[in-house]
């Protein structure tokens, strides 16, 4: 079994959706792409698709492994770019998008200094909270934070981001402080109105089989021994699209929010805000870097600036810094 064509062949059916479609990607017949995922299922030993006539679907064990087969072959090809770019400076257009306030503050200050190692690069940054479509818009790189929706678009980790149900302590005076998160129907939510990273909720651990509101569970399995992840669908009586505005409500006093630990620390170290229900708090979810697609040469542009971004946002020290600041 060649290893390496096995692992391009299963990212390519997990994520095109189906055999007919990565056959014809690659130009050959479904049975052959059928033959070499069974040849790396055996040699796993565990199933990583469920195949129907209709349908594909990744199992747990298909889950976890795309995600270490995407990192493989991301940094493989950055290695060939590497090899093949003979050590030239970069060069050419880097088309950036992030969300507007993370990028504000976590993307655009890093990128004078990026240019200033790679002085032959333009580099163009589009902050906006709609989800971009890459490859339509033609972007060569997102960041993107948050629960990412299945797609063909390569991911790559670049830290955790932790988030947190916050008020303001004049809010909690008035309203009173939140035990469980059921109690939030009883309370005035700040809920963003169009944000992919909420589109199904705001997420907390709960104790397995407990009873609370109209609310999506996640599948067994998921949380901890005693635990599972649910995610709660709220309104109150004010929503925006921008996420500095309800950090603003918030901090007014206005009602409670649920934000990313990267907005609100300093808030919560000077004693602005406050943080509830931290006993239910969510697994984090990631800072990514996406792709528009899975490209066997990755343009030195791109890799350069996602490993710049991996280095910076893997250091703890850049998060206290921005904490501070």
């Amino acid at each position: 079994m060649d290893k390496l064509k096995a692992l391009e062949t299963f990212a390519s059916v997990a994520t095109r959706g189906s055999l007919s479609a990565a056959a014809r990607a690659e130009g050959v017949a479904p049975a052959v792409v059928s033959r070499r995922l069974d040849a790396l299922e055996e040699h796993l030993g565990v199933k990583l698709l469920v195949r129907t006539t209709r349908r594909i679907a990744l199992t747990h064990e298909g889950t976890a492994f795309l995600d270490d087969c995407q990192r493989v072959l991301a940094e493989l090809a950055a290695a060939e770019a590497s090899v093949t770019a003979g050590g030239l400076q970069a060069s050419g257009h880097l088309r950036i998008t992030a969300p507007a306030g993370f990028g504000r503050r976590h993307v655009a200050p890093l990128l004078p200094a990026f240019r200033a190692e790679h002085p032959r690069l333009r580099i163009s940054l589009n902050l906006s909270d709609r989800v971009v479509d890459l490859a339509a818009e033609g972007y060569d790189c997102a960041v993107r934070v948050g629960d990412l929706p299945d797609s063909s678009l390569v991911s790559i980790r670049l830290a955790d981001n932790r988030r947190l149900c916050v008020a303001a302590p004049d809010y909690l005076r008035r309203r009173g402080t939140p035990r469980h998160p059921r109690d939030l129907l009883q309370h005035d939510c700040l809920v963003l109105s169009s944000d992919a990273s909420q589109t199904r909720g705001w997420a907390f651990r709960v104790p397995r089989n407990a009873q609370g509101p109209d609310n999506e569970r996640t599948p067994a399995g998921t949380g901890t021994d005693d635990s599972e992840l649910i995610y709660l669908r709220l309104e109150g009586p004010l929503d925006c699209s921008d996420g500095q505005v309800l950090h603003d409500w918030c901090l007014a006093g206005e009602g409670l929010a649920w934000r990313s630990t990267w907005e609100v620390e300093q808030q919560i170290a000077d004693g602005t805000l406050v943080p509830v229900l931290e006993a239910f708090a969510a697994p984090p979810n990631g800072i990514y870097a996406v792709l528009p697609h899975a490209v066997r040469h990755l343009p030195l542009r791109v890799r350069l600036w996602v490993d710049y971004l991996r280095a910076r946002y893997g250091d703890p020290a850049f998060w206290r810094g921005a904490a501070a600041g």
